[in-house]
């Protein structure tokens, strides 16, 4: 099985190059890695050129002009350009348990994909992260672990066991594209993320949910693959669960509609990035 690790960017590259070194000490190297930029400037492709000429696997750079939040638009240009059986995804602020690209790996199955959490690193854990240190993976992490949309205390340690009883035993946990994985194969089904989805949220629960009309099941990460999430100011809406959103108006045509592909997807870069037929 070949697994492509994305990871989504937007201008923060010194938190990229810490992902970065992160990925590249893996124990279980992903098979190549894309850095999928939603219009970084030169500082970000600087960065990515001088880790793509000492990395261990394959690092491509695929970028879009900077025109709003296009997360969706992003993540799909790097599914078409990515060439692995397996497709994980990640945010370019989730520094990487050693054992996190093995962890999804372990736990792929036909007929699932997985959902991941984070850590939520606090401002000071965050500053001495970006100086180079390296991130706790322990209930004593420096962490927020009130946010509703962090992980608890009480998982922020590796413990494969429970983690498999977990996953076996336990469906939910919140959709969130910054660390969860897919059989390729299951994302060209659906057409990958929904481009008309710009701006802040919904974009991985509406994918989510596709995935389920089309029988592809969720399970959840609890005791693995885990990640910090370095402190930023965010981006999100007041109330990201109101309806009268945009993207979430789509998200609830997709539930309501049982949608099972998008019409605006990942069949729209497929050809950009096909493998040359040219030379040997």
């Amino acid at each position: 099985m070949r697994a492509s690790l994305i990871v989504l960017t937007y201008n923060w590259p010194e938190a990229l190059d810490r992902v970065l070194a992160g990925v590249a000490a893996q124990a279980r190297l992903p098979d190549e890695v894309i850095v999928a930029d939603d219009g970084s400037g030169e500082a970000t492709r600087a960065l990515v050129g001088r880790w793509a000429a000492r990395f261990p696997v394959p690092l491509r750079h695929v970028w879009q002009e900077d025109q709003g939040f296009r997360a969706a638009r992003a993540r799909n240009r790097g599914i078409a350009a990515c060439r692995g059986d397996y497709v994980i995804l990640i945010d370019g602020d989730m520094l990487l348990h050693p054992a996190f690209v093995a962890d999804h790996l372990a736990f792929a199955e036909r007929g699932f994909f997985l959902q991941g959490g984070r850590i939520k690193a606090t401002a000071a854990e965050t500053a001495r992260l970006l100086a180079g240190k390296r991130p706790v993976f322990a209930p004593w992490s420096p962490a927020d672990f009130a946010a509703f949309d962090g992980t608890r205390r009480h998982y922020a340690f590796r413990a494969p066991w429970l983690a498999r009883w977990k996953a076996r035993s336990r469906r939910g946990g919140r959709v969130m594209s910054c660390n969860m994985s897919f059989w390729r194969e299951d994302l060209l089904r659906v057409n990958g993320f929904d481009e008309r989805m710009e701006g802040y949220g919904a974009e991985d629960r509406e994918l989510a949910a596709r995935l389920g009309n089309a029988g592809v099941r969720r399970r959840q990460l609890k005791w693995a693959a885990l990640a910090v999430h370095l402190e930023h100011a965010s981006r999100a809406q007041p109330d990201v669960d109101d309806m009268s959103l945009p993207n979430n108006r789509l998200f609830r045509a997709t539930l309501e509609q049982r949608i099972v592909r998008c019409e605006r997807g990942i069949d729209a870069h497929l050809a950009e990035f096909a493998p040359s037929t040219e030379g040997s």
